[in-house]
């Protein structure tokens, strides 16, 4: 029997298959219980971008201190704030990776202030 995290994982495999044919880059989205995570990774693979978490000291100061990076405006906020790193790093058109988690709540939080904020995928 797979475990919570195999099961997820095997949901994105298929993704990332289809991601890698794209040849875009690829940006991908972590969730635990208390941050949210998006990275940004090369077309090819081979290195990380940009990467955008309320774990960083700097998002976490915004929130409002510790302990409330799980929530809907926390996604929002890294959504933004990855979408204008991608930017800077030149980068405009993404594949959006969701991990295998499903497209709901902080994940769809997340991609959506990403998409307002001038990324196309």
């Amino acid at each position: 029997m797979l475990t919570k995290k195999e099961q997820r994982l095997r949901r994105a495999r298929q993704t990332r298959i289809r991601i890698a044919t794209q040849g875009v880059a690829r940006l991908t989205v972590n969730r635990t219980n208390l941050h949210i995570y998006a990275s940004l990774i090369s077309d090819d693979g081979s290195k990380v971008l940009a990467t955008a978490s309320t774990a960083e000291a700097g998002v976490r100061k915004d929130l409002g201190g510790s302990g409330k990076g799980a929530t809907v405006a926390a996604a929002q906020q890294i959504g933004k704030l990855i979408a204008e790193k991608a930017k800077a790093a030149g980068v405009e058109k993404v594949a959006f990776d969701r991990s295998g988690f499903a497209y709901h709540g902080r994940v769809k939080a997340l991609a959506e202030a990403a998409r307002e904020a001038g990324l196309q995928f």
